[in-house]
């Protein structure tokens, strides 16, 4: 059942893709959500099709998206972003991504990551391993903070969410640090490019699919109290060797 389930969840992200390529190629109108932040007929369009696609495939399971909210079953329960980085999407920087994950009783079990623009695709099934263009990942073998490169999705929302003192600890730990942000951070990571990442302002949509890609990827994925949920506003994603060292420098 997962195979077929992550065979439609690359259908529909190929199919967002095309519909969000369009858009980003020739040209879109920008609105403001409720949060301030923006959205776009491609977002709108592009979860449309994702949904309709897997409802047909999957017609019982329910849906979690970002666009148009939670309907159907809970128990089981498709997680879909559209587009996962619409402020890069509207600023023309390509990277951006269509993110789809399947949740069964709170488990996620299924995970699609797809860049249009550089066609680059992660896939990645519970107990089966992790892919990126059907190539396996595996984390980074980095043991020592002193050696490790740190990636972060922002700084100021670091600050604004009250991380900011555990945040310069960490900087001041690690070897090298840079801002990539969104999926990438968690791809780069899968890919063993990079060792640790954390972010802040989320939600489950935005780390459903990621959670599963680090995670199979032999990494380790929670939340920056070290709860391994995608559901309360922060992540902490590390190759897992450094993963406790990480969490008491954010705690102390």
């Amino acid at each position: 059942m997962s195979q077929r389930a992550l065979e439609a969840a690359v259908e529909a992200a190929r199919a967002a893709g095309r519909i969000a390529l369009g858009y980003y190629r020739d040209g879109f109108d920008v609105s403001l959500k409720a949060d301030a932040t923006p959205v776009t007929q491609a977002d709108r369009e592009a979860e449309q099709a994702i949904v309709e696609i897997l409802t047909r495939a999957f017609p019982a399971w329910g849906v979690l998206g970002e666009e148009f909210g939670d309907r159907g079953a809970r128990d089981v329960r498709w997680i879909i972003d559209p587009i996962d980085g619409t402020k890069n999407f509207v600023r023309r920087i390509p990277i951006w991504a269509t993110l789809i994950a399947l949740e069964e009783h709170g488990e996620v079990t299924v995970g699609v990551v797809h860049n249009p623009v550089t066609g680059d695709l992660y896939t990645a099934r519970r107990g089966a391993g992790a892919f990126l263009n059907g190539a396996r990942l595996a984390v980074s073998d980095v043991a020592a903070l002193a050696d490790a490169f740190l990636v972060h999705a922002g700084l100021a929302i670091l600050r604004k969410a009250g991380r900011w003192d555990g945040f310069v600890r960490l900087v001041d730990a690690t070897d090298r640090q840079r801002g990539f942000g969104d999926y990438w951070g968690y791809g780069l990571l899968a890919e063993g490019r990079v060792d640790i990442y954390l972010e802040a302002d989320l939600k489950p949509w935005d780390l459903a699919a990621c959670k599963l890609l680090v995670e199979e990827a032999g990494g380790r994925f929670t939340d920056l109290d070290g709860r391994p949920t995608i559901y309360s506003g922060t992540a902490l994603a590390t190759n897992g060797r450094l993963h406790d060292a990480v969490l008491a420098l954010l705690r102390r």
